[in-house]
């Protein structure tokens, strides 16, 4: 729920997709993220075509980028608010976890807070070992410290090689 006197607080979206039409998807899902009550997108990073991550069935590759939005939502109403966007652009969750999917929005950080419960960690539990993720944030906050864990290029230059592999840009713009 929204608390009209809440304080805004900053969180960091990733956003991927590898069926249908990942471009579309991604822009439809911020447009839709930008007219969350008491919500807005502050940047959207660049976009980048990146392999599956740990996938045993053949699947395309995903296009992923992340985002910096401010919001007066709290951390559980925006992951329920997230995963109706995916669903709305025909997500389907199943058993399988990384999965193809059409839709994929994850919170990365919410403010300075940390979270652990059944249905949402905060910050990402595996954020730090994601290149597909770190890179694109890194482009639009570099400098931003996640709580509990480093700076945004910090995190990313700890990343092995291997984290980086096949990750390259796609160059398409997302701005709303």
């Amino acid at each position: 729920m929204m608390d009209t006197n809440a304080q805004r607080q900053l969180v960091g979206l990733g956003l991927g997709a590898n069926l249908g039409d990942p471009e579309t998807a991604l822009k439809e899902a911020l447009r839709r993220i930008q007219s969350l009550p008491g919500t807005q997108i502050e940047v959207i990073s660049p976009t980048y075509w990146t392999p599956p991550w740990s996938v045993n069935e053949p699947q395309p590759d995903y296009l992923n980028a992340a985002c910096l939005i401010s919001t007066q939502l709290n951390p559980n109403d925006l992951l329920v608010a997230l995963q109706v966007i995916e669903h709305a652009l025909g997500r389907v969750r199943g058993p399988e976890q990384y999965a193809a999917r059409t839709l994929d929005l994850d919170i990365l950080f919410f403010g300075e807070q940390r979270i652990d419960e059944a249905n949402l960690e905060v910050p990402h539990p595996r954020l730090a070992e994601r290149g597909f993720v770190l890179l694109p944030l890194a482009d639009i906050a570099p400098n931003l410290e996640i709580p509990g864990l480093d700076r945004v290029d910090y995190l990313l230059e700890a990343l092995d090689e291997e984290a980086l592999d096949g990750i390259r840009p796609a160059k398409i713009d997302l701005s709303l």
